[in-house]
C-alpha cells in the first residue's frame, strides 16, 4: 500500500518540477515557486474549492498568481492536482505553442484564471473577481440558497506591492469590504536588483491596515501549521479582505542560491540542482513524480464531490426560483437576452428618426438608459468622472460594502485600477463591465486595456472628451496620440461615433462582442445628426460606410470620424459638382474585418484622391489615404482655449477641408 506523502514531499514536488522545467527551457524563474511551494501546498490541498475536471465551474474558488513570473508554481499545481496539463507540457515550458508559456496566459491551460506577469495587475484582477463574487451573490443568493459562495485567493510579491496599481486596487478592496478575498504576500526581500531594502522599506502590514484589511503578519511561509492557522483566521473575517504576510526564502532548498537574486530569474544549473535534490531529500530523476505523491495531490474526486453538492443547490434553486436560475445560467454563459438585438435596433432607428444635435457622451448616456433595463449584467463605473463621462443611467445603483446588489461602482481616481478590475470582473463571469475616464487618461490604464485585448475579454472602456475640441482644460487633457495607440492594439475595437445614431450602434457592438474588448470614444461638444437611409443604418455596424455619395464614380473621398464627420459633410456640399464621397469610419478595425468586396465598395482603390479628417494624430490615416492622399490632423499637442477656437486654429475648418480636396483633384 502506498504511504501517505508528507506535506514537505508534496511541496518538494513543486520545487522539483519548477527547477527542472526552468533548467530544461534554460529560461525562467525558479526562485518564487521554490519559495512559495509550502504555502501553495496548504492552500490547494486543504482549502481551494475547485474541480480539475471542470475548470469553468461557476462557484469554484479563484486562484491568481499575481507574481506571474513564477508561472511554474501554477503549472506544477495544475498538473499535480489533476487538470488536463500533462507532464509533456511542463517539459515544453516556454516553448512555441506550449500550454505553459513564460507567464500564465488565460486560455492556454485549463485552470489559468487570468494572464499575469505585468506586476500589480494580477492582484487587481483578483480584486475585480472578488467584487464580482460579492455583487453576483447579492443579486442572486436568497435565504437558504447560497448559490454563489466562493473565495478569491491571490499570491503577490514585492514587485506587485511596489507597483502603484496595487495601491489603487487594494485601497478600494478595503472600502468595498471584499471579505472573500485572501492574499498571500511572499515577503522574501528579494527582487531582480537584489535585496529590496535599498528601494522598498514600506511597512506593508500598516499599509494594509490603513486600507481596512485584516492583516496577519510574520507568518513562517515554510511552516504548514502556521500557514494553515493564518488561513483559518483569514476565513473568519467576512467583512474585510485579508492579507497573510509570509516570510519565505526565495529559491528554498538551493544551498548556494537560496535567499539571493541569482535564483530569481535564471536556471539554477545542473550542479546546483543536484545539490537541491540532495538537500531536499528528493532522489527522483528530472520530471519524475512518484505515484503516491500524485495520489496525495489528486483533487479530482474531492472537486467532483464539491461541484455535485453545488449542483444540488442549483437544482433546488431552479425549482424555487426558476426565472432567477435561468437568468443566472444565461449570464454565466455569457449570452445576451434574446430580445436585446431587436430592441437595440429599435432604439438605433429611433435615434436616427429623432435627429438630435447632442454631444456623443450624452448620446452614450441616453443609450445606457435604453439598453440598461435590458441588460442586468451591465456593471458600470467611472474613475471619479461620472458627471463628466455620463456613465450613470436611470437604473444605476451604487455598489457598497454594505449593499453589493447594485450595478455601478464608484472607482474613485483610479483609472488603471478600474481597468484591471474590470478585466477581473469579466474573467469571473456573469457581468459585462464598463468603466470610464477622459480619453487622455487612458494613458494611465493602457496596459490593462492591452491585457483585456490579449485575454479576449468582453470589457468596455468608455472614454470621453475625445480631442482638442474639449477646449479650455488645455493640452494636459487634450488627447492627440491616444486614438492611434488604441487602434494599433491587436484585438481591440475602437469606436469614435459621429452622432447619436452611431453612438447607439457602437454600444450595441461592444456589448455583443464576445471575443475582445472595445473602447467607445465620445465627445464633449455637441455633434450634428447625419441623414441615413435604411441601408446606411445597417452598414454602421461594418465600421465604415458611405455616408454621402456623389453621382457616378467619385473623384475624391473624404474619410472622417466623430466630430469631424460634420466638417466632411459641409465640405462636400461646398464642393458640389466635384464628385466627392464622404465616408464615416466610426471603427476602422471593424471595417478592416469586412470582406474585400465591401471595403472596395466603400473605398475604391482606383480613387487615389483621399483626405482623412480627424482631430487626432495624422500618421494612423496613411493606411487609408496612402502617400498620394492628405490628412488633416494633429502633429503637435493642443492649446488652452475655447474648443471652437482651437478647432479653427489647428485647421479643422470647412474651408481647409475644401482646399485640401481641391489640391488633390
Amino acid at each position: 500500500m502506498s504511504s501517505i506523502p508528507s506535506r514537505t514531499s508534496k511541496a518538494n514536488a513543486i520545487r522539483a518540477l519548477s527547477m527542472d522545467a526552468v533548467q530544461k527551457a534554460n529560461s525562467g524563474h525558479p526562485g518564487a515557486p521554490m519559495g512559495m511551494a509550502d504555502i501553495a501546498e496548504v492552500l490547494w490541498n486543504d482549502y481551494l474549492k475547485h474541480n480539475p475536471a471542470n475548470p469553468d465551474w461557476a462557484d469554484r474558488d479563484r486562484f491568481v498568481l499575481s507574481n506571474g513570473h513564477g508561472s511554474m508554481l501554477l503549472y506544477s499545481l495544475l498538473h499535480l492536482s489533476g487538470y488536463n496539463l500533462p507532464l509533456e507540457e511542463l517539459k515544453n515550458f516556454r516553448q512555441l505553442h506550449a500550454k505553459t508559456p513564460g507567464h500564465p496566459e488565460h486560455g492556454y491551460a485549463p485552470g489559468i484564471e487570468t494572464t499575469t506577469g505585468p506586476l500589480g495587475q494580477g492582484i487587481t484582477n483578483a480584486v475585480g473577481m472578488a467584487l464580482a463574487e460579492k455583487v453576483l451573490a447579492a443579486q442572486f443568493n436568497r435565504p437558504g440558497y447560497e448559490l454563489i459562495d466562493h473565495r478569491t485567493y491571490a499570491f503577490i510579491g514585492d514587485g506587485c506591492l511596489m507597483e502603484g496599481i496595487s495601491h489603487e486596487a487594494c485601497s478600494l478592496a478595503g472600502t468595498l469590504g471584499l471579505g472573500k478575498l485572501i492574499v498571500f504576500y511572499d515577503d522574501n526581500g528579494i527582487s531582480i536588483d537584489g535585496e529590496v531594502e535599498g528601494w522598498f522599506t514600506d511597512d506593508t502590514p500598516k499599509r494594509f491596515e490603513s486600507y481596512g484589511w485584516h492583516v496577519i503578519p510574520n507568518v513562517d511561509g515554510h511552516d504548514a501549521a502556521a500557514i494553515k492557522a493564518a488561513i483559518e483566521e483569514a476565513r473568519t473575517h467576512a467583512d474585510k479582505p485579508s492579507i497573510i504576510c509570509c516570510k519565505t526564502v526565495i529559491g528554498f532548498g538551493s544551498p548556494n542560491k537560496q535567499g539571493r537574486e541569482e535564483c530569481h530569474g535564471a536556471p539554477l544549473g545542473d550542479d546546483e540542482i543536484a545539490l537541491v535534490r540532495e538537500t531536499l531529500g528528493w532522489p527522483h530523476a528530472p520530471f519524475h513524480i512518484p505515484e503516491e505523491i500524485y495520489a496525495g495531490w489528486d483533487a479530482r474526486a474531492k472537486g467532483e464531490a464539491q461541484e455535485d453538492e453545488w449542483k444540488d443547490i442549483l437544482a433546488d434553486y431552479r425549482e424555487t426560483f426558476p426565472e432567477l436560475a435561468a437568468e443566472f445560467e444565461r449570464r454565466m454563459g455569457g449570452e445576451l437576452p434574446t430580445d436585446f438585438h431587436v430592441k437595440a435596433d429599435q432604439y438605433i432607428k429611433q435615434c436616427q428618426e429623432q435627429g438630435q444635435k447632442i454631444a456623443s457622451r450624452k448620446a452614450s448616456q441616453n443609450t445606457l438608459n435604453a439598453y440598461g433595463p435590458l441588460l442586468p449584467e451591465l456593471l458600470g463605473g467611472s474613475a471619479d468622472l461620472a458627471g463628466s463621462n455620463l456613465t450613470l443611467w436611470s437604473g444605476s445603483k451604487a455598489v457598497s460594502a454594505g449593499d453589493a446588489s447594485g450595478n455601478y461602482v464608484y472607482y474613485g481616481v483610479r483609472e488603471f485600477g478600474m481597468s484591471a478590475m474590470m478585466n477581473g470582473i469579466a474573467l469571473h463571469g456573469g457581468f459585462v463591465p464598463y468603466g470610464a475616464t477622459f480619453l487622455m487618461f487612458m494613458e494611465y490604464a493602457r496596459n490593462a486595456v492591452r491585457m483585456a485585448a490579449l485575454m479576449k475579454q468582453r470589457v468596455i472602456f468608455v472614454y470621453t472628451h475625445d480631442s482638442i475640441g474639449l477646449g479650455e482644460d488645455g493640452p494636459t487633457h487634450q488627447p492627440v496620440e491616444q486614438l492611434s495607440a488604441l487602434r494599433s492594439t491587436p484585438n481591440l475595437h475602437t469606436w469614435r461615433p459621429c452622432d447619436a445614431t452611431e453612438s447607439a450602434v457602437s454600444w450595441k457592438m461592444a456589448i455583443a462582442r464576445k471575443k475582445g474588448p472595445s473602447t467607445l470614444v465620445f465627445s464633449r461638444q455637441g455633434l450634428a445628426p447625419q441623414s441615413r437611409n435604411a441601408a446606411q443604418l445597417t452598414q454602421i455596424e461594418k465600421g465604415g460606410y458611405v455616408l454621402s455619395d456623389c453621382k457616378g464614380t467619385p473623384g475624391a473621398i473624404i474619410i472622417a470620424t466623430g466630430s469631424e464627420v460634420d466638417l466632411a459633410m459641409a465640405a462636400q456640399e461646398k464642393l458640389a459638382g466635384k464628385m466627392v464621397r464622404v465616408v464615416s469610419m466610426p471603427c476602422a478595425e471593424v471595417f478592416m474585418e469586412q470582406d474585400e468586396s465591401y471595403r472596395e465598395s466603400v473605398l475604391p482603390s482606383a480613387v487615389r484622391a483621399r483626405v482623412a479628417v480627424e482631430a487626432s494624430h495624422k500618421d494612423y490615416w496613411y493606411k487609408f489615404v496612402g502617400f498620394d492622399g492628405a490628412i488633416i490632423g494633429m502633429r503637435t499637442f493642443g492649446e488652452s482655449a475655447p474648443g471652437a477656437e482651437l478647432m479653427h486654429y489647428f485647421g479643422f475648418t470647412v474651408d481647409n477641408v475644401v482646399e485640401t480636396v481641391e489640391k488633390l483633384l
